[in-house]
């Protein structure tokens, strides 16, 4: 079976199936293997999902964060060695005063997060209970949920993936450019490289060829009776750790920017593509999982080749994966619009990737 047909009967089946809503593109280069648009950007008024169509893509914006920190470090404003509570004027707080720029990079800060994600989805309804999520619009308005909470782990001492080490990043940002978090990415990232789909938009706003966001509605046996927007379980702005607006073919364009050194200098360009620090101690699926820089690895557990760096995004509402496979320099962009439809279908189309010679 042909590549494409393998692809297509893959997709077919999970929108068959309700599984999936959204689009997928693929590129080898600069060539173009697969895209589709499935699903509706409004189940209200049945408005079809297509290529061009923007979605929030949830935390594989920390790449973006990421990118600017970069930048800063580059330009001489900072070092991966700043001390983020001196930097950021946060003494009186427990997170520890030996927490630099790097470990904030690398989930290895160990300082509490405002939501832990191995906590699940009940940890995340639970914390909005109390504090109204519709507040929460700066990224100093996240400070209070984290920053007077224990440490998980001594700085350095293991990885702990934290959506409020990227805030404090983004707080670093505005302090080191005098930019709000916004403007900076908007201006040295999105303007930079014509990523013109992309943006800071909220979730409450009128804004065009935006997708909504959807939870399934289930009943006793699992099956799918209904659905609901996501209007009350997403936070309604983006923040540094996650929530920007990106459509399929401006995330190719900012992967390949990064690739060819048009948003850092090469020697930062390559420390954006170099694995860190190790995410688990076991191999999951029969890979090395690593955490650089906003970018997340699996090698080859044998040769210790990268197979596969990028990052996902999910919320409630949305589910993205952004990947690129260096040995055979291959795109995969999933970008969904409902929960949790993104993950089998990135891992159907690795398998398929790796059993098919693109070479």
């Amino acid at each position: 079976m042909k590549l494409c047909e393998q692809i297509n009967k893959l997709i077919s089946d999970k929108v068959d199936k309700s599984q999936f809503s959204g689009v997928v593109l693929m590129k080898k280069g600069n060539e173009e293997i697969f895209s589709g648009a499935y699903g509706h950007a409004s189940r209200t008024w049945r408005i079809n999902n297509r290529l061009k169509t923007r979605f929030r893509i949830a935390s594989i914006s920390k790449m973006f964060t990421s990118v600017g920190i970069l930048q800063l470090i580059e330009a001489g404003k900072l070092s991966f060695n700043t001390k983020a509570i001196e930097y950021l004027n946060l003494e009186n707080t427990k997170i520890p005063k030996n927490v630099t720029v790097e470990s904030l990079l690398t989930h290895t800060s160990g300082i509490g997060d405002y939501f832990d994600e191995n906590q699940g989805g009940e940890e995340w309804e639970k914390l909005w209970s109390s504090i109204p999520i519709y507040n929460i619009r700066k990224l100093e308005d996240y400070l209070e949920l984290f920053m007077y909470k224990e440490p998980v782990s001594k700085v350095n001492e293991k990885y702990h993936y934290s959506g409020a080490g990227y805030i404090l990043l983004g707080l670093i940002i505005e302090r080191a450019s005098g930019l709000s978090y916004f403007d900076y990415i908007r201006e040295y990232i999105f303007q930079k490289i014509n990523m013109n789909d992309s943006d800071f938009l909220a979730l409450d706003g009128v804004d065009e060829f935006v997708a909504e966001g959807y939870e399934a509605i289930l009943d006793g046996d699992e099956e799918i009776i209904g659905w609901k927007k996501n209007i009350y379980t997403t936070t309604p702005d983006a923040a540094s750790d996650g929530g920007a607006i990106s459509s399929a073919e401006d995330l190719i364009k900012f992967r390949k920017a990064l690739r060819n050194d048009q948003l850092l200098g090469e020697k930062m360009s390559r420390e954006m593509f170099i694995p860190k620090v190790l995410e688990y101690d076991d191999t999951p699926r029969g890979y090395i999982w690593m955490y650089g820089y906003g970018n997340e690895f699996i090698l080859n557990k044998e040769t210790k080749e990268i197979v596969r760096c990028g990052h996902t995004g999910e919320e409630y509402g949305v589910s993205c994966r952004l990947y690129y496979y260096p040995s055979i320099d291959l795109d995969v962009v999933i970008l969904g619009n409902q929960g949790w439809c993104a993950g089998s279908l990135g891992w159907g189309l690795h398998d398929i990737i790796m059993n098919y010679n693109l070479y």
